[in-house]
């Protein structure tokens, strides 16, 4: 009886796992999904009014991308 409690706790682990691992998977689906395309022109017209990202100063600067890979 011991072993089943064992067993059924590793399979709700492994299940829990592949959810977390599926929804990541989806979210970033989404989020690519969500972000409009650019032309060239569209592009260069950005840049040339906000410059580019590597012309950004660190400390002006927030990295949100833990938000994304943090699940818990």
């Amino acid at each position: 009886m011991n072993q089943n409690i064992e067993i059924n706790e590793a399979l709700k682990i492994m299940i829990k796992d592949s959810i977390r691992e599926v929804l990541a998977e989806e979210r970033i689906s989404l989020i690519q999904a969500l972000i409009p395309s650019v032309s060239k022109k569209e592009l260069t017209d950005i840049e040339r009014r906000y410059g580019k990202p590597e012309d950004y100063k660190k400390k002006e600067m927030i990295d949100m991308t833990r938000w994304f890979f943090d699940e818990n």
